[in-house]
């Protein structure tokens, strides 16, 4: 059935989770910022005492800091909203006549885009509990146990929507190259690293040896799940585009390597830390550089494979400037958002922490703009998105409207 707020022609498609992962994702860009510029000695991630010593100084960092709250703020909200809009209306079409949110076949793996932004969902609720709850980290190793459920829990729905597709595409076939000629595929593989980073949250900040093992464990096992089928789809998606070329509503597909990148990166810095506390005689310095330059180096090459190709199909005049529509359009936003937040792990884990450039220097604060400019623009797209799809950028989300040829 149509969601809610839709014309008749307008029906729900699960890429609208997408919204809801952009939304997350630029809130907690916003607290990237807190988390690498504002010193937090007592805790690994800045907390609500850090917060609130650096508004007491009422100087240019307090403005800086309030700017990123109102940022973290805001999207966190917008994330919100859109998970309660897209639950809704994924409910609504499975009791509609066709019983499913998305139909049977290769647009079936889409429903990965549901546990991919209830993943996000914990992420940002921590975020919010470390910034505004006072006394919270007092009572940290309480909370990661519900943190290891939750992430469980997200991982079950996951791995139960994937084996269903595996299951359905293995016995039945009848998947051709035209339909799967993108790397849409890979938001399976995205769902299940964002669930490995969320393991690895407790992995690198609790000390509780019980639930860093847990962490551990189990962000090794969704990790290996995504890397064995992360390959296998991106060599048949290739194969796919070079057979049939690529569909201009799947070209943001192109994208989807930078983000599972980034939070692969982040999984990766997060088990060192896990490690080193599971087994402290054995660890080691890391040297991130290397590791973070490689990563960068393949997120850049496919940012400009994407635009490149994007370009040439004429995609942003057609489903940024309002001719059609396509709850796609939303993978958009997470390559920004993950360029952003993985180029401040590179400058202040590899270059900062490595000792070749000075804290807070001109250099830093030179490698620092243009990613500033680019959550700004991913800001801009995103605004541009909601305004196409609901009419406003601001305020309940009702459902997508119609624009001159929109089809989702």
């Amino acid at each position: 059935m149509p969601a809610p707020g839709c014309p008749a022609e307008t029906r729900y498609s699960p890429p609208y989770f997408l919204a809801a992962l952009g939304n997350g994702g630029l809130a907690v860009s916003f607290f990237i910022y807190l988390m690498f510029l504002l010193p937090h000695p007592a805790t690994p991630i800045p907390v609500f005492e850090d917060i609130a010593a650096a508004l007491a100084r009422a100087d240019w960092v307090s403005a800086l800091v309030a700017v990123a709250l109102a940022g973290v703020l805001w999207f966190a909200w917008r994330h919100a909203n859109l998970m309660v809009w897209n639950v809704r209306a994924c409910l609504a079409a499975r009791r509609g006549p066709a019983g499913v949110c998305a139909p049977p076949g290769a647009a079936e793996v889409s429903m990965m885009a549901a546990p991919l932004a209830g993943a996000m969902s914990i992420n940002v609720m921590f975020v919010l509990g470390a910034l505004f709850v006072p006394g919270l980290w007092s009572v940290v190793e309480w909370l990661f146990p519900g943190a290891l459920v939750g992430f469980a829990a997200m991982g079950w729905l996951a791995l139960r929507i994937l084996t269903r597709y595996l299951a359905r595409m293995l016995t039945e076939g009848g998947y051709s190259g035209a339909q799967t000629a993108g790397f849409g595929q890979l938001i399976a593989t995205f769902a299940l690293v964002m669930v490995a980073v969320g393991f690895a949250a407790p992995a690198a900040m609790s000390q509780t040896p019980a639930w860093v093992a847990l962490g551990v464990l189990g962000s090794i096992f969704f990790l290996s799940a995504a890397g064995v089928l992360g390959v296998a789809w991106l060599v048949m998606g290739l194969r796919d585009i070079k057979e049939h070329g690529i569909a201009p509503e799947a070209a943001p597909s192109l994208w989807i390597v930078i983000p599972i990148l980034t939070v692969g990166g982040i999984a990766a810095v997060r088990l060192s830390h896990g490690f080193a506390m599971l087994w402290p005689e054995s660890a080691t310095q890391t040297a991130w550089l290397p590791v973070m330059a490689v990563i960068v180096s393949v997120q850049v090459l496919f940012g400009l494979l994407g635009w490149a190709v994007m370009t040439r199909l004429d995609y942003f005049r057609t489903y940024l400037g309002g001719e059609r529509l396509s709850a796609h359009s939303y993978a958009l936003i997470c390559p920004g958002v993950a360029f952003m937040v993985f180029g401040m792990f590179f400058i202040h884990l590899g270059l900062v922490k490595g000792g070749l450039i000075a804290p807070l220097g001109p250099v830093h604060l030179a490698l620092i703009a243009p990613l500033a400019y680019l959550q700004v623009r991913t800001i801009r797209t995103t605004i541009r998105l909601d305004r196409l799809h609901f009419g406003r950028p601001t305020g309940a989300v009702e459902g997508p409207s119609q624009a001159r040829g929109a089809g989702s």
